[in-house]
């Protein structure tokens, strides 16, 4: 799996394994991205931010391999500027995402396209999300943002209050037409069925130069499942969800404050010189 390093590109998620807990990259991981890239590796990130929200990151990283954006519904190149790829919800979801807010008013949202982050109910829990991804979201209705082109629809809640509108999800039957998943304990999606970062991955093997390579992924959480699961290593932190730490085929020692990531990139340096 691991005989030319020059072939093995790592996925990593970034909140909870690539963001310690204070939502910076440690120098530990950056030095060993640094050192895997000059080996020849590919370093890359499956996220559930917008185009918009992840470019603070590009240059950080100096990332130069498509991005996995939206949890799975879109990959994005930021040297050439396109989007390869996009999965956008069926028209329905405005239906269900106005069907929920009636049901749970006490929830935050957010609509995600590819021009931007569409705001329809600022709670301080939405103001949470909105600071985190750094972004200067567009404020509007949620009858009045306009269809198709929805990537996915975030809704930020008290942790009490996510199982509740899973609850109302299943029995509105709204599961029929989308998949919802856990990104945080206060955040639940809504993405088009079926896809995941794991789908994406499934796409990323498809883009022009990507045939032979090794894909390595590595995340904490709920959204990350597919991804694990899909890799041809999934690994995860050692503060991962326990649903997690089962579907991995590498659960590391170090978390996500302490250098993980670091730690499999040495695990995988270590396996392609021998």
């Amino acid at each position: 799996m691991f005989e030319d390093i020059s072939k093995v590109i790592i996925l990593s998620d970034m909140d909870g394994t690539l963001l310690n807990s204070k939502k910076q990259i440690t120098d530990t991981d950056r030095k060993a991205i640094d050192r895997f890239r000059s080996l020849g590796g590919h370093f890359t990130v499956a996220t559930g931010r917008t185009i918009q929200a992840f470019q603070q990151y590009v240059a950080m990283l100096e990332l130069d391999m498509p991005v996995i954006m939206y949890n799975g519904a879109a990959i994005h190149d930021y040297v050439s500027g396109k989007t390869l790829y996009t999965h956008p919800l069926p028209d329905k979801a405005k239906e269900m995402a106005i069907e929920l807010l009636g049901r749970m008013p006490q929830a935050g949202g957010e609509v995600l396209k590819t021009d931007g982050t569409y705001v329809f109910s600022n709670t301080e829990y939405q103001q949470l999300h909105t600071r985190i991804c750094n972004i200067v979201p567009i404020y509007r209705e949620l009858p009045d943002i306009e269809d198709g082109g929805w990537l996915k629809v975030l809704f930020s809640l008290a942790p009490e209050d996510v199982g509740l509108m899973e609850l109302t999800v299943r029995q509105l039957g709204c599961d029929k037409y989308a998949d919802f998943v856990k990104s945080s304990d206060i955040f639940l999606e809504m993405l088009p069925l079926g896809v995941s970062k794991g789908s994406a991955l499934e796409q990323y093997r498809t883009l022009d130069g990507m045939e032979g390579f090794t894909f390595v992924s590595i995340g904490d959480f709920d959204n990350d499942l597919e991804m694990i699961k899909t890799a041809d290593l999934g690994a995860c932190p050692a503060n991962a969800e326990e649903v997690v730490k089962s579907s991995a085929d590498l659960v590391l020692e170090h978390t996500n404050d302490d250098g993980a990531v670091a730690e499999l990139i040495e695990y995988i340096i270590d396996k392609c010189v021998k």
